[in-house]
């Protein structure tokens, strides 16, 4: 798997790429220093992964990702920083990040939630799914959650039925084939779904998806 590394600390780059490269199955073909060398990199490059900072001088974290994810066949985004804010987290998943954890990770777990979002799926470390539960369900201010409710229940009629049912399973984390079971269709069938979700929805991946469920629950 082909790895890029976004960080404005070399220190920090230089012990991620230790990290990665001791692996038999990874590899960092690039590194960048900003969020805008980042973008032009992975265009270039066509990474599968990309370990990016949260806070870089210029353009951020969460903006690049936003950016990633906008373009077509984006890669796998692990957000890896020492800030675990609420506001970060949630920022950085709707931006279209898969995965989230803390440069304080022991190595071997940094290798294997690279591996996970190349998969596809959500990583998160234990200190920072404790924060989305906490302001997922903490009570915020009324207007502002509100607002965010009505703007996700408006995405979401746009689904039809048999989409919404889909989207409902995958807030709840099952796989396909868990899907399939609960919805007695086919797993081709849950697929196909899927991808009408990310269309519909303008979603990245199965995180984005979960948190507007969520959002429009609310």
């Amino acid at each position: 798997m082909r790895v890029v590394i976004v960080d404005d600390d070399q220190l920090v780059r230089m012990a991620l790429r230790l990290v990665i490269d001791g692996e038999p199955d990874l590899a960092v073909v690039a590194e960048a220093a900003d969020g805008d060398t980042a973008l032009a990199v992975v265009d270039e490059l066509r990474p599968d992964v990309v370990l990016m900072d949260v806070r870089m001088p210029g353009r951020d974290g969460i903006d690049t990702t936003r950016c990633l994810s906008a373009a077509p066949a984006p890669p796998a985004v692990l957000m890896l920083t020492t800030f675990d804010s609420d506001e970060l987290v949630l920022g950085a998943l709707r931006a279209g990040a898969l995965g989230f954890v803390l440069k304080d990770t022991p190595p071997a777990r940094i290798a294997d939630a690279v591996r996970s979002v190349a998969a596809g799926h959500p990583v998160l470390s234990p200190t920072v799914t404790a924060r989305v539960i906490a302001a997922a369900t903490g009570p915020g201010s009324s207007e502002a959650r509100g607002a965010t409710r009505d703007a996700a229940r408006k995405r979401l009629a746009a689904l039809s039925e048999r989409e919404l049912d889909t989207a409902r399973a995958i807030a709840d984390g099952l796989g396909n084939p868990e899907i399939a079971a609960r919805l007695q269709v086919t797993v081709a069938t849950v697929k196909a779904h899927t991808g009408n979700l990310f269309t519909k929805l303008g979603a990245a991946n199965r995180v984005q998806i979960a948190l507007l469920v969520r959002d429009a629950e609310q």
